[in-house]
């Protein structure tokens, strides 16, 4: 482990911003963050909580242009930017674990997504840890917690005087080589460091009981639960878009001009209307129920049997911007507690 004292962190900075496209923490209004590509340090802000957006779209953008084409026949793809080497500074643990996921969908054995893989391939990633966890985070329920180092090239801590430096992958040891100002840090950094980690995962107080779940889950598929758990939900979507393991997505055709498109990929969700709308007019969840029944059941059942993991990481953003107040942690526990009642 390395130290660095908290006034030099800019020098580290305004380093890797000469050497890398960095992107890092800006606050957008003073009270919410979103990552963004800096040139001046200054205008980093490692105080905060958590973005309000997740970093997924740093890999997985919201509108991608996969390819062009012309009424003439021509066609044109995307040079993809192999050479171009990138440091996201900053990111949360529940982030970092979240493209672990991710790097499960898009590097499949069978498929392998050239756009997603371009990027992730020439990126950093320096996580912060956790010491004021939001009331609305549960990521001790996944076994990440706010010093997590999963997803990790190099773990850093804020410990109010000093910064911590561990590197966690072979590309983060190479990267810290080329800091200057770190330091070996001591017995008591290690102590204290300790200290700290125990003490941010003690705040974090929302759970979900894992146990058990997904089996469990394939079993309430027809509960009268679901009639009560959707009706609040306006089906506005801000819980998959915000989320960092959400992944759905649309391809379509886009008139980009006289004799020219493109193919664009987008965003989805499962909690639109035309989400699984078929050709033939048949939509085969058409109402709030069968909406949020596929999202609980993909993250809490379906993921975990497909990929071995669930398809969430506590990081909390649907519960902090759902406008009806919907709680996954609480959703969860209705379906669990209502399968005893119905026993009994």
């Amino acid at each position: 482990m390395k130290i660095l004292e908290k006034e030099k962190i800019n020098s580290v900075l305004d380093f890797l911003a000469g050497q890398y496209d960095l992107v890092a923490p800006v606050s957008q209004d003073g009270l919410k963050f979103e990552y963004a590509q800096v040139k001046d340090s200054s205008k980093v802000n490692l105080d905060f909580t958590n973005s309000h957006e997740s970093p997924k779209k740093l890999f997985f953008p919201q509108y991608e242009v996969l390819f062009r084409y012309y009424a003439d026949g021509r066609k044109e793809v995307p040079a993809l930017e192999t050479d171009k080497k990138r440091v996201i500074f900053g990111m949360r643990p529940c982030d970092a674990k979240a493209l672990l996921f991710l790097d499960k969908v898009f590097d499949d054995a069978k498929y392998q997504d050239p756009y997603y893989l371009t990027k992730r391939n020439n990126t950093v990633i320096f996580t912060l840890g956790c010491v004021s966890p939001q009331s609305t985070c549960f990521c001790t329920s996944f076994d990440i917690g706010p010093f997590a180092k999963d997803g990790s090239d190099v773990f850093v801590a804020d410990f109010g005087d000093f910064y911590s430096f561990e590197a966690v992958t072979d590309k983060g040891e190479e990267i810290l080589k080329k800091l200057s100002g770190l330091r070996d840090a001591a017995g008591e950094h290690i102590s204290k460091y300790e200290k700290l980690s125990r003490e941010s995962a003690a705040k974090i107080k929302r759970h979900i009981e894992l146990q058990g779940l997904a089996e469990e889950l394939i079993n309430k598929q027809d509960a009268p639960m679901w009639e009560q758990i959707h009706l609040k939900c306006i089906r506005c979507g801000v819980c998959s878009f915000l989320c960092p393991t959400c992944h759905c997505f649309d391809m379509i055709d886009e008139n980009q001009g006289p004799q020219q498109g493109a193919r664009v990929r987008i965003w989805d969700s499962c909690m639109s209307c035309g989400f699984t709308q078929e050709a033939s007019g048949h939509n085969p969840r058409p109402g709030g129920r069968e909406k949020m029944r596929q999202r609980v059941m993909h993250k809490f059942s379906y993921i975990p049997q497909n990929f071995d993991t669930f398809g969430c990481v506590g990081c909390g953003r649907c519960i902090k911007n759902c406008p009806v107040r919907n709680d996954i942690t609480k959703t969860i526990k209705k379906l669990r507690e209502s399968e005893s009642r119905e026993k009994r």
